[in-house]
């Protein structure tokens, strides 16, 4: 919830120029918030960059008011999902069982999924980050 659809399109703009000569060899991805996803879709075609989603439903499609559907991704041009980031995690209480659901229907829906499994911004400015518990 950082960009309105107008700064993720300058945003998309400014990365399409700033790496037009990028080796084959790296994969760039962005994920804007929904509300700008057609915007970014447009502006980044032609280009190597891949268009990602910040997150998924795990069902097919149904009365899931605010949610956003793999078909809906899809339909944009959406190759990525991001699922298990940790404010999915630790606001929307979004445990590993649902998060599997999500990746294996990311997957099922032939989207690759990006699974986050990191700290919290306090872990981490703690240097708590690769503690084991």
């Amino acid at each position: 919830m950082n960009l309105t659809s107008s700064e993720a399109n300058d945003f998309a703009r400014s990365l399409v120029s700033s790496i037009k000569n990028i080796g084959n060899d790296v994969e760039v991805m962005i994920a804007p918030p929904f509300t700008a996803l057609y915007g970014v879709s447009e502006i980044i075609k032609g280009s190597v960059i891949k268009l990602g989603a910040q997150n998924i439903n795990e069902n097919e499609k149904g009365a899931f008011t605010g949610e956003i559907s793999a078909d809906m991704l899809l339909d944009l041009g959406v190759e990525y999902v991001i699922i298990g980031h940790s404010e999915r995690r630790h606001v929307y209480k979004e445990n590993d069982e649902l998060i599997n659901k999500k990746i294996i229907f990311a997957l099922q829906k032939g989207l690759s999924p990006i699974l986050c499994v990191g700290e919290l911004l306090e872990e981490r400015e703690a240097g708590k980050t690769n503690n084991s518990g």
